[in-house]
């Protein structure tokens, strides 16, 4: 239960750091009073992340202890896992595992190019977005894990990893769509940027 502990601390400390850059971002309500600092140093950051993170970690590894002895807990785990296996052995074929190959390379190529040339691109224009970063991140690391996983499950369940032309095949077209969907994202993200730099025109009526 550590590791896992571990990962919903880290979670959690990543919903706190979101939290507080969508804050910074919006608007503030009303005028902060003279002398007053709204921007919290980086030392005080730090030390509330860590605060956040043990207390989480603590909490986490209680409730896991209770929820492991519940028999109700037990039930409906095995209950979830059954369904997920019988749906994971129905789609144990070469041609799935051919899909979601190219579906997790498209997604590592799509959000590895879109956080690198595509923030890049927002860059020049001066309007970087740090909740757009995080978010691209977050499905960049996801399609990465789902690549991983995917192999390992074709590895084990079907014939896909032993065809050199069903690797390569599916690479490719997944590398392509991933291109397709950059350069869309790309596009979307240039003219939401655009948008944000034009000044509101007020018509008097």
């Amino acid at each position: 239960m550590l590791r896992i502990s571990t990962f919903v601390a880290l979670f959690a400390c990543l919903v706190f750091v979101t939290s507080a850059v969508m804050a910074q971002e919006s608007p503030p309500a009303a005028p902060a009073a003279a002398g007053e600092s709204t921007d919290k140093t980086a030392e005080t950051v730090k030390d509330e992340t860590g605060k956040i993170v043990s207390e989480t970690k603590e909490s986490v590894d209680k409730i896991a202890k209770q929820v492991d002895q519940d028999p109700r807990a037990k039930e409906a785990s095995a209950g979830l896992l059954t369904f997920i296996y019988k749906v994971a052995e129905r789609l144990s074929f070469p041609a799935f595992h051919w899909a979601a190959f190219a579906l997790m390379v498209a997604g590592v190529v799509s959000y590895a190019f879109q956080l690198v040339l595509g923030k890049l691109a927002l860059l020049f224009r001066g309007s970087l977005n740090l909740a757009e970063i995080l978010s691209d991140a977050k499905a960049f690391v996801i399609s990465v894990v789902g690549l991983v996983l995917t192999t390992q499950a074709a590895a084990e369940n079907s014939t896909f990893t032993q065809s050199p032309f069903a690797v390569l095949s599916s690479a490719a077209v997944g590398a392509i769509v991933g291109l397709i969907f950059y350069r869309w994202g790309q596009r979307q993200e240039v003219e939401a940027a655009v948008g944000r730099s034009r000044p509101v025109v007020v018509t008097k009526s």
